[in-house]
C-alpha cells in the first residue's frame, strides 16, 4: 500500500484503500490479497510512467485497451510467464469491477481484453525402465487379487494408452473374450478401437480369474474390495505409494503411463495421425505436444553428445 502513493493521486489512493477494506471483508487468503495489491501496484506504476504523472480516477476512466495491452506486454518483456500475466489481469479486473459496482467509475476495457493464453503443460513421459519397474512392483501393491488388479490396470494404461477414467469405466461386458483389440468410449462420447498387448491381456485375464467379479455384463471390470467400481483416488494412491517405494519423481502418475505410451510410440517412428487415433484426441494439435516432447528429448541428447555442443 505504501508504494502506491508515489504512483497515484489522492483521490485514487483513497479508492484503493477502500478496495482493500472490501477485500478483507471477503476474507481472501493472505496470498491472494497480497497478489492483488502487487499486481495493482505494478499496473499503477506502469500507468504513472505511461502518462507521465501520478494516476487519478479520471486517468483510469480514460484508459483504453491499448494501455492495458501495453502493460501486459511490458510484463512479458520482463520475463513474466503467461499464467502470471493472466493472474495479474484478473486482479486488475477485480479492482475495476469493484469500482464499477460501487459507482466510482466505469471502464470495461480491462474486461474486453483477451486473457493471455496459458502455456500448454508439457506431458512428462517416463523412462522405459521406470515403466517396467513400476508395473512389476504393482504386483506387490495388495494382498490376494488386489495386486493382480493393479498389475493388470497399469499394464493396460501403458499397453493401450487409456485414460485412467476410461479404464475404470470398463464393464465386464466390454472386455473382449478373444482377440487383441478393444473398443473404448472416450471423451465427448467418441468411440475408438485400441490394441491389446498379449501380455496386458493375460494380466487382465489372470486378475479376472482371481478376483470375486460378478458375471453381470454391466458390473465393473476393475473393482475395489467392496465389489464396487474402483475409485480413481485409490488407483492414484497406489501409484503414489509405488513411486515412493521405487524413488521415482512426483510426475509418475497413472496418466503418465498414457503420456509414455504416446511418446514412446512417436519415438519409435509411429505416424502422428495414428497416435492421435489411438489416444482418442479430437484435434491433432493435442497429439502434437507429444511430438514436441520427443523433439525436446532429442535436443537434450544432441547437447550432451555433439562435440561442439559440449563446448
Amino acid at each position: 500500500m505504501d508504494g502506491l502513493i508515489f504512483y497515484c493521486q489522492p483521490d485514487l489512493a483513497k479508492v484503493v484503500e477502500d478496495w482493500n477494506q472490501a477485500l478483507k471483508i471477503r476474507q481472501l487468503s493472505n496470498h491472494t490479497h497480497r497478489a492483488y495489491n502487487t499486481d495493482l501496484t505494478h499496473f499503477l506504476k506502469f500507468m504513472n510512467g505511461h502518462i507521465g504523472q501520478p494516476v487519478s480516477i479520471n486517468d483510469l476512466s480514460d484508459a483504453a485497451i491499448r494501455d492495458f495491452r501495453s502493460w501486459l506486454t511490458s510484463k512479458a518483456m520482463d520475463g513474466t510467464k503467461s499464467s502470471s500475466r493472466a493472474r495479474s489481469l484478473a486482479g486488475i479486473r477485480n479492482f475495476f469491477n469493484w469500482m464499477d459496482k460501487n459507482g466510482i467509475m466505469h471502464n470495461p476495457a480491462a474486461s474486453l481484453l483477451q486473457t493471455p493464453k496459458r502455456a500448454a503443460k508439457v506431458p512428462r513421459a517416463m523412462d522405459l525402465t521406470h515403466v517396467f519397474k513400476l508395473i512389476d512392483q504393482a504386483m506387490d501393491s495388495g494382498t490376494d487379487w488386489v495386486g493382480l488388479r493393479d498389475y493388470a490396470l497399469f499394464s493396460l494404461l501403458y499397453g493401450s494408452g487409456l485414460r485412467i477414467d476410461e479404464a475404470l469405466s470398463l464393464n465386464v461386458g466390454d472386455w473382449p473374450e478373444q482377440g487383441l483389440k478393444m473398443r473404448i468410449m472416450g471423451k465427448g462420447s467418441r468411440e475408438r478401437e485400441v490394441p491389446l498387448l498379449p501380455v496386458a491381456r493375460k494380466r487382465v485375464e489372470d486378475y479376472r480369474h482371481a478376483a470375486p467379479l460378478s458375471d453381470d455384463m454391466d458390473s465393473p471390470l476393475f473393482c475395489g474390495l467392496r465389489g464396487k467400481r474402483l475409485n480413481q483416488g485409490v488407483a492414484q494412491k497406489t501409484m503414489r505409494d509405488l513411486r515412493v517405494t521405487l524413488g521415482l519423481p512426483e510426475t509418475v502418475t497413472p496418466h503418465a503411463l498414457r503420456h509414455s505410451f504416446a511418446t514412446h510410440l512417436l519415438g519409435a517412428g509411429m505416424n502422428l495421425r495414428e497416435v492421435q487415433h489411438l489416444l482418442g484426441h479430437a484435434s491433432l494439435s493435442s497429439t502434437q505436444i507429444y511430438a514436441d516432447v520427443d523433439h525436446a528429448k532429442m535436443l537434450e541428447i544432441f547437447a550432451k553428445s555433439h562435440p561442439r555442443a559440449k563446448n
